[in-house]
């Protein structure tokens, strides 16, 4: 319950302590830092009130965090333009581990003035803001258990330089919490956009296990996601955890494929893995740190320092404060005489003792010590980035409170624009006047803050680069502002970068797969995150002309796809040309036929008045090897490219000649029948087949072809065409028949003639010698159908051009045929 809360933070104020540093003032502001790093762990028995726990070591950066604090709240006293006649204090707390940071806040948020004795009460004295913690896990604790006691309290005011969870963002949970840094949210989308921007697609994740780490992680892994980046593993481990879980880790570390590590984590975290790794020598590793230990000058005085060079993080951006030195420098224990630290950090950096009492082999410091000339850490004011957010910090705060002060009537941001009174200023109302603060540094930066509390998201890239012996140095390599358009938030720039442990000088490899080239696509692995994909060449007809291509493209219908795979390319027409092999010899044959034809003729014509012509109806006979010589150089239609009059002209001049060839032989084979009758005694038959009836037949079948031509040609005639699906990777140039109908109804039509033929033909075949011609007509006609017959089957298997040649084939060997059997003999015989 919240009563139970509010009397334990009751207790909890009278065992606070006294700060660190103090200055009195009109308006006190409070901070909280740690000094000092570690803790003496103490065993509460819960018999005696617990005993207050020991702070061990040093954190230079922490003090020096609180001394630009001091020298900003001095500065500002001294400057007229803001604050007039009013003096700002300091109430500043050092404590480390999260029940002691907790104990100084609440001792802040409480007021009290001076330590609780057991007679009564102090005096309380509110402080406006509190600066601090650095730490996001301090302080979001802090947060949550003054949230508590909002019931009891005034609101208190929290402003951080260095708390970056992406969870403090939350304005309902953290209602009064600001901060000069900007949130993980942008640092986290920031790394994964340059994770991006040097191709590693598959990285390893560590991270610190707490709030800033657990969120920081988490809302990487969500951006690298949207940017194509997959995570092989992702752990978390702190600095209080057993031996056998850091082990655990590296020994993940050692056996992954990644090579790129992101460490979002702190410090201490990243100090006790690089030794780890150090003694185990897992080298040749890219490291990816976040802005808590990537620039952090502590680093390089462990021994695995060498594992971080050639890091790559994101830092907020350097400033420069000018007359910061100086305060640092002019620092001594006699301003701070309450202050055991810095007597502590004194005797420290100057190796003597204060206190000349004390059993120390130390020898007394002589009182003339000064830091003028002292080259260290809390001195160096080079590279200023965190300890700039300190110095923002303060003066955000300050100029909340001289708007605060100096409001007029009717503008101010609270109470329908009302101004508050300044006798009893409260820190409710100072926030409502930070929400508003809007200024310039002298450093030309602008200062404030977004609804949530937020600042403006610019980082720079930072590089860990050896530069003299024994000392890592961040290199500013790009820059990282969230306020620029989306294609221009990350851009390098010219300075040379250093890859992880300096083994090589072009960027590291990290990928589950190498990229799929063109002409090849991606095939996911199974049960394996995206990056994770197996390289499948395209199948024929498709094409992928991009790296990594998830598909491949189909081919448009007249291209093909390359032995590549990578681009289309005009499909190979293939048509029976006159200049291939295959259309040179059937050329020729075609000729041959036409050649031996005209000698029959001249043959036949020279010996016209013979016994032998006479015999043979040298009407039809020269009719007939007209015909065929048209038979023959019809074939030559087929042969070509195909065209519209082409196309028309090859299967109708085909029928209409083949019809004539097979008319005249179908004369002879009746004349021959005819005359054998009228041999017979009273015999007339002759009369009713003479000549004038063997012309008008010959007409009278040719004239029916004809029809049935003309009909073809009107109805639906061939046309050229363009043939895609017989063959995938060529385009066949060919005669569609148009009407299939026309064109077997003048196939049929010759078939038919031909059969009537070849049965009045072989009715003839055991005339006496003298009639011999009807044994050859026979033989001729068994040819012509024994050759049409076979043409079916191989016209409709043979593919492409090959039909074409399978057709005027049949078209030359039935011609042949012909010309061979019925007058060969018959020019033998004339010599």
């Amino acid at each position: 319950p919240s009563y139970v809360l509010f009397w334990l933070f009751l207790l909890g104020n009278c065992l606070v302590q006294r700060p660190e540093l103090a200055q009195d003032g009109d308006f006190v502001i409070g901070g909280i830092f740690s000094f000092r790093t570690g803790q003496d762990y103490v065993t509460n028995t819960f018999q005696a009130i617990p005993e207050m726990r020991k702070c061990n070591n040093f954190d230079f950066r922490e003090f020096k965090f609180a001394q630009v604090m001091i020298f900003a709240i001095n500065e500002i006293n001294k400057n007229p333009e803001i604050l007039p006649n009013i003096k700002l204090g300091y109430k500043i707390y050092n404590n480390c581990g999260t029940m002691d940071i907790l104990r100084a806040a609440l001792a802040l948020v409480s007021g009290l003035k001076d330590e609780i004795s057991d007679d009564s009460c102090t005096e309380s004295e509110t402080v406006q803001a509190i600066l601090g913690h650095s730490g996001s896990g301090p302080t979001i604790a802090f947060e949550q258990v003054v949230g508590r006691f909002q019931v009891y309290l005034y609101i208190s005011l929290q402003i951080s330089h260095f708390a970056t969870c992406a969870c403090l963002s939350d304005r309902k949970e953290y209602p009064t919490f600001f901060r000069t840094i900007p949130s993980d949210y942008y640092q986290s989308r920031a790394l994964a956009k340059m994770v991006k921007h040097f191709g590693w697609n598959w990285i390893g994740a560590i991270a610190v296990d707490n709030e800033y780490g657990l969120y920081g992680i988490a809302a990487f892994i969500q951006a690298a996601q949207e940017f194509g980046v997959c995570t092989e593993y992702s752990e978390a481990f702190s600095s209080s955890d057993p031996p056998d879980r850091l082990q655990r880790i590296t020994g993940i570390i050692r056996h992954a494929t990644s090579k790129v590590i992101l460490a979002f984590m702190s410090h201490r975290e990243i100090k006790l893995l690089a030794i780890e790794l150090y003694k185990q020598n897992i080298t040749g590793l890219q490291w990816v740190g976040s802005d808590a230990w990537i620039t952090d000058p502590s680093l390089a005085d462990n021994e695995g320092h060498s594992i971080l060079v050639g890091s790559l993080g994101f830092s907020v951006s350097s400033a420069k404060i000018p007359g910061l030195e100086g305060h640092l420098r002019q620092l001594h224990p006699s301003q701070f005489p309450d202050s055991q630290f810095v007597r502590d950090f004194w005797e420290d950096v100057f190796h003597c003792s204060l206190n000349n009492t004390a059993n120390t082999p130390k020898k007394p410091c002589s009182g003339f010590e000064s830091l003028q000339n002292i080259q260290s850490y809390f001195t160096d004011v080079s590279e200023l980035r965190f300890i700039n957010n300190v110095y923002k910090s303060v003066y955000a705060v300050a100029h909340a409170l001289h708007n605060l002060v100096t409001c007029e009537e009717k503008k101010g941001p609270v109470y329908n624009e009302s101004c508050v009174l300044t006798k009893h200023i409260e820190p409710w109302q100072v926030l409502q006047y930070l929400n508003t603060v809007n200024f310039t540094t002298k450093e030309g930066e602008r200062v404030y803050f977004d609804n949530n509390g937020d600042s403006p998201a610019t980082y720079e890239l930072v590089n860990l680069q050896m530069t003299n012996k024994d000392t890592m140095e961040g290199v500013t390599v790009g820059i990282y502002d969230a306020s620029l358009p989306e294609s221009h938030h990350f851009i390098m720039n010219n300075n040379p970068v250093v890859w992880g442990n300096e083994l090589t000088k072009d960027v590291p490899v990290s990928v589950c797969s190498q990229s799929c080239l063109p002409g090849t696509r991606k095939v996911l692995q199974k049960g394996k995150p995206i990056c994770c994909y197996d390289c499948i060449s395209c199948p024929a007809g498709e094409i992928s002309n991009l790296t990594n291509s998830i598909y491949c493209l189909k081919c448009p219908a007249e291209y093909w796809s390359n032995k590549q795979r990578d681009a289309c390319i005009p499909k190979e027409i293939e048509f029976l040309a006159y200049d291939e092999l295959l259309g040179t010899l059937l050329v020729l044959l075609s000729l041959l036929g036409v050649f031996l034809s005209m000698i029959i003729i001249l043959v036949f014509y020279y010996h016209r008045e013979t016994p032998i012509v006479r015999a043979n109806n040298s009407e039809l006979s020269f009719l007939l090897l007209f015909s065929l010589t048209l038979c023959f150089l019809c074939s030559l239609a087929f042969i070509g490219w195909p065209s519209e009059w082409s196309c028309m002209l090859r299967h109708t001049a085909f029928g209409i000649t083949f019809v004539l060839c097979i008319s005249c032989v179908l004369g002879k084979t009746i004349v021959v029948l005819m005359a054998f009758r009228a041999t017979l005694p009273g015999s007339n038959v002759m009369k009713w087949f003479g000549p004038a009836q063997q012309r008008l037949s010959v007409v009278a079948f040719t004239l029916i072809q004809v029809v049935i031509c003309i009909l073809w040609l009107t109805i639906s005639p061939p046309f050229p065409f363009k043939n895609f699906t017989q063959f995938k990777d060529k385009i066949i140039l060919e005669c569609a028949l148009g009407s299939a109908v026309g064109f077997w109804a003048v196939l049929g039509y010759i078939g038919l003639l031909a059969i009537l033929c070849f049965i009045l033909a072989f009715l003839a075949r055991k005339l006496p010698d003298n009639f011999n011609e009807a044994k050859l007509i026979t033989f001729s006609m068994l040819i012509f159908c024994a050759v049409w017959i076979t043409f079916i089957p191989a016209y409709v298997s043979s593919p492409g051009k090959f039909s074409v040649a399978v057709e005027i084939f049949a078209i030359l060997a039935s011609s042949f045929g012909l010309l061979i059997c019925i007058f060969i003999p018959n020019v033998i015989l004339s010599y």
